[in-house]
């Protein structure tokens, strides 16, 4: 893959580029470089090292928007077997913004759904870049309560800007969209575990955000509006998204630090786009732990936990 290196990572892309000129001239030659390509590539992976350890909320935010960062579409080609995909609100739309369907998972049947952004132009229009109208939050309740039905546990990935803000949008009733899923996912009668695996952005993520155990990946960020809508409204300009990143404490950390998520999954050095096998095989770990922990729980004291976990929000 050929690495979208952001703008805080230039020491690294320049360092990765006089080692792929290094392997050019080897291939070309019969000058054994391979103490000198060794030399170079541990240079750049402790580089690597020290810029990761010290990313501002910003930086990490730009990171959770990676281009090549793994979408929903990529971990359930990867982590899930026998993936049938399941469209509709039964009412106006196939709900394109969020992906959703069947499956197994280790070979447990489940339900899968979550935000997807598409990657090519055309995808991206199709599944309005991630932001999802009121038909793809019906569409997501219609599928959780399918699973409750067949008592399926749900696993959901969140990867949104936020949901989609337009006038159609609050026309068909976005705010009581987001709020039944809230009221039903509170409720809903088999295990639930959602993961942060992007951008989580507002009611848009919690719409498909409520669970029994929400993780975060280590590069991803949670928070009530975006940095540069909080700049717009704090500072009336959005150039000071990265003073509002800040002032919002958007960063995995921070969110685990107040109690919002129970867990923050390492992602691989330079970000899960730098490694997609490793990056699902850690999430595998995770969540094949945590999915037998839950199913342990009687139903009912599992739905009674998850709603006090709920309640405990904002509590000192």
């Amino acid at each position: 893959m050929n690495l979208n290196f952001l703008d805080f990572e230039q020491p690294i892309a320049e360092l990765e580029a006089k080692i792929e000129q290094l392997r050019l001239v080897g291939d070309a030659s019969d000058i054994n470089i391979t103490e000198e390509l060794t030399r170079l590539q541990n240079k750049s992976k402790q580089l690597t090292k020290e810029v990761f350890s010290r990313l501002t909320p910003w930086q990490v935010t730009q990171l959770a928007r990676h281009s090549q960062r793994p979408h929903t579409a990529d971990y359930i080609s990867r982590l899930f077997t026998e993936f049938e995909e399941l469209n509709g609100d039964r009412m106006l739309s196939n709900g394109p913004s969020i992906i959703g369907g069947i499956a197994r998972f280790e070979g447990q049947p489940v339900l899968v759904l979550g935000h997807e952004k598409g990657r090519k132009t055309q995808e991206k229009i199709e599944r309005n870049f991630g932001m999802p109208n009121p038909e793809d939050y019906r569409k997501a309740l219609r599928l959780m309560q399918m699973a409750e039905r067949f008592k399926l546990p749900i696993f959901t990935f969140i990867d949104t800007p936020g949901a989609y803000p337009g006038i159609g949008a609050e026309e068909r009733n976005q705010s009581e969209a987001i709020a039944r899923n809230l009221f039903v996912l509170s409720r809903l009668k088999t295990p639930i575990i959602c993961t942060v695996i992007g951008e989580g952005g507002s009611g848009g993520a919690l719409a498909i955000g409520v669970g029994d155990s929400v993780f975060m990946l280590q590069y991803s960020i949670y928070s009530v509006i975006s940095p540069e809508g909080c700049a717009s409204i704090l500072w009336k300009s959005a150039t000071k998204a990265s003073l509002a990143a800040e002032a919002m404490g958007v960063t995995a950390d921070k969110s685990f630090q107040l109690g919002l998520v129970d867990q923050i999954i390492p992602e691989p050095l330079g970000g899960a786009h730098r490694d997609y096998d490793e990056m699902v095989q850690t999430l595998r770990n995770v969540l094949k732990q945590k999915l037998v922990e839950l199913q342990a729980y009687p139903i009912d004291k599992l739905v009674e936990r998850r709603y006090q976990r709920m309640m405990a929000y904002g509590v000192s």
